[in-house]
């Protein structure tokens, strides 16, 4: 939209003319009296004063009379009354923006601007606008309540609240992951290669190499399931989501604390909701459950569990752990043998208060990924 200000609204308001101003000039210059356009046209000398006057809009029926009376063509009469409504639209709609400009501070523009999810040249209440409804592909303030009411419906189904998130920017961060999802092919889901892929990026979590979430979003895709990495915004300390977009699988991972074992525990907790739970279901990690939903989230728990590090495999390690001197080496190694990382291992038993979380980083085991490469 051209107009950003009061100050343009305002001139705009002075300047505008209608068709009908046009319209005047033009039978004045060809002699021709309102009433002997009427004539002329079959149409009531009313209906004519009131193009005149601005009060009645130019149809096509209309410019085609116009045309043949007057001798300009259709295409004039109808572009210039396109152009004058487009005008009043847009000197209307600038209005009703500046006047809910206090909606902006809701978003953490600077800070979606730098991650680069939207853009505007200048801190105009205009630009900043329009660059956030595009960004959440609504046309209006209203549009934007009236779409993400029912949006925080499905996400809140199965949790208490947002606790002291901001749920715009939970929204911020849900958008941009379908944003990021419809890059991506679209490839059929299908549960039994999603499924069998789990065994490779197992591998792929033990082995950690460098490309390891670029192999992680190839094998999902295969198998029909989006994964992607959206970094939080202010206020929303989101671990990932899971949900069905258009028939549609989507991981959203947001690498929160940048730990390689609880990405891989993430990633694996999304995907058992993939595979366990229904299509209509919406999980955010870092949101709070309500007891159904929390339900699902333990049975999300235990899928990873299982991939990760196996209550089977812990129970084992505790009774060969037991006479080893050197237990970091055997950690080590007890890793290699049942296929995961050893931050995965340490991190579970920090966790238990085993051993002290710091042996992780200490010994190297915890690896502090970046995905905003």
């Amino acid at each position: 939209m051209k107009y950003k200000s009061l100050e343009d609204i305002e001139a705009a308001k002075l300047l505008i003319s209608h068709p009908g101003q046009t319209l005047i000039d033009t039978i004045e210059a060809k002699n021709i009296s309102q009433t002997e356009l009427a004539s002329r046209m079959g149409r009531p000398i009313k209906t004519i004063n009131e193009i005149i006057q601005g009060k009645t809009a130019i149809t096509p029926e209309t410019a085609i009379q116009l045309e043949r009376v007057l001798g300009i063509s259709a295409e004039f009469w109808i572009e210039r009354e396109q152009n004058y409504r487009l005008e009043l639209a847009e000197i209307a709609e600038t209005e009703t923006l500046l006047e809910k400009s206090q909606w902006l501070q809701n978003f953490p523009l600077s800070g979606m601007k730098k991650l680069g999810w939207i853009d505007y040249s200048k801190n105009e209440i205009i630009e900043q606008f329009n660059a956030i409804l595009s960004f959440f592909s609504v046309s209006s303030v209203d549009a934007y309540h009236s779409h993400y009411e029912i949006e925080e419906v499905k996400v809140a189904y199965r949790m208490l609240n947002t606790g002291d998130k901001n749920k715009h920017n939970v929204n911020a961060w849900l958008r941009k992951g379908e944003i990021q999802a419809y890059e991506l092919p679209n490839v059929e889901f299908d549960a039994t290669k999603f499924k069998s892929a789990l065994n490779g990026i197992k591998t792929i979590m033990a082995n950690h190499p460098d490309d390891y979430f670029i192999q992680l979003q190839n094998l999902c895709l295969q198998a029909g399931v989006k994964v992607v990495h959206t970094p939080c915004l202010p206020k929303t300390r989101l671990h990932g989501s899971t949900r069905w977009i258009n028939n549609m699988a989507l991981i959203q991972l947001s690498n929160q604390y940048q730990r390689n074992d609880i990405f891989w525990f993430t990633f694996f907790h999304e995907a058992g909701h993939i595979l366990k739970h229904g299509k209509k279901d919406v999980f955010v990690e870092g949101l709070q459950y309500t007891a159904d939903g929390q339900i699902k989230e333990d049975e999300a728990n235990k899928f990873a569990v299982k991939y990760t590090f196996s209550e089977k495999e812990e129970g084992a390690l505790y009774q060969k752990i037991i006479n080893e001197v050197d237990k970091v080496k055997f950690i080590n190694q007890y890793a290699k043998e049942i296929n995961t990382h050893p931050a995965t291992i340490i991190g579970r038993l920090a966790k238990k208060g085993k051993i002290h979380d710091s042996i992780g980083w200490s010994h190297g085991f915890y690896k502090k990924v970046d995905l905003s490469k």
